[in-house]
């Protein structure tokens, strides 16, 4: 158990993100107090239920009052609306942050909304799975998993503690943590993560779509490839359709130079150019195997979730 680092901690949303942070920060004990706000009836009975925060609450403003660390775990576009309703109640010194995956317009949408007397230090933890709501948390979810903060372009003594004080909470969490600028993390999560999302979504979505191969035989001849993809396009619409559009651009120049490489994978074929499909796939295959070395997957069959405890997430049926 670590020591205490936030009296008080707030979540603003309270999906897989939001419950797992929860869930981890009481298990490592850095946390005191914790108020949950969640627009949603639905969720905010489920929280309350389930009785891992002490104060549930529609309403931000209530929920970061006298809060030390504010934790916004919404949609990317939700963002600043959320933080605004929250702004009021927001004590001199408190600490905010999120869990988007867009970083750019977050931390935008956060300056504008919220009092300078805070300290705004946004963030992204690399991690997931394609489940949501108030169950899925829990609170392994960010072992040996990356946390990427980007912190505003500020180098006084008060800010930088803050940042500090944030990245000791995300280490006593399990987390690798480290700093970016917001828009160089908006290319590489382009690359890493939000065009294999659009690629995934987009994969589904003709297989269903195919003339002559039915919805039945889909399902039923599903190889590992194919349910992998469908693994991901079962994330969250609203999240997804949030980062695309927040990301754009980023999405866009990384979908162009996809779409060139797709191109030069279909010349390959429909030449017959069997050396240049062999060295794609070799270099790729290296590709993988650094991700295994680097302990951010598993070399287990079907990526070790069949080793998993019952009741953990990933066994959840796909």
């Amino acid at each position: 158990m670590s020591a205490v680092i936030y009296p008080k901690l707030a979540v603003i949303g309270c999906g897989l993100i939001g419950s797992s942070v929860i869930h981890a920060a009481r298990a490592s004990g850095v946390v005191g107090e914790v108020a949950v706000a969640d627009a949603s009836p639905a969720a905010r009975e489920r929280i309350a239920a389930l009785g891992y925060a002490d104060l549930v609450t529609a309403d931000p403003a209530e929920a970061v009052r006298d809060a030390d660390l504010v934790l916004f775990a919404v949609p990317v576009m939700a963002m600043g609306e959320a933080a605004r309703a929250a702004a009021p109640a927001l004590k001199p010194g408190a600490t905010v942050t999120d869990v988007g995956s867009v970083k750019a317009a977050v931390g935008e949408a956060l300056s504008q909304a919220l009092p300078e007397s805070c300290f705004i230090v946004p963030g992204h933890p690399i991690a997931g799975t394609e489940q949501s709501g108030p169950d899925a948390g829990f609170a392994e979810l960010f072992q040996n998993r990356w946390v990427i903060l980007t912190p505003q372009p500020r180098d006084d003594a008060p800010y930088r503690e803050a940042v500090a004080r944030l990245t000791a909470f995300w280490t006593a969490l399990g987390s690798n943590v480290d700093e970016m600028d917001d828009r160089h993390h908006d290319l590489v999560l382009a690359v890493t993560s939000h065009l294999p999302h659009l690629i995934a979504y987009t994969i589904v979505g003709a297989a269903a779509d195919l003339e002559g191969v039915t919805r039945g035989e889909v399902m039923k001849y599903s190889a590992g490839g194919f349910r992998d993809f469908t693994r991901i396009a079962a994330s969250d619409p609203t999240m997804w359709r949030d980062v695309f559009l927040s990301n754009k651009d980023a999405v866009l120049e990384i979908l162009g130079r996809f779409t060139e490489d797709l191109q030069a994978m279909s010349r390959a074929i429909r030449w017959g150019e069997g050396d240049k499909l062999f060295d794609h796939f070799s270099r790729t295959r290296e590709i993988r195997r650094g991700i295994i070395a680097a302990g951010q997957e598993s070399a287990e069959p079907n990526f070790g979730r069949d080793h998993r405890a019952p009741g953990h997430p990933d066994t959840k049926p796909q």
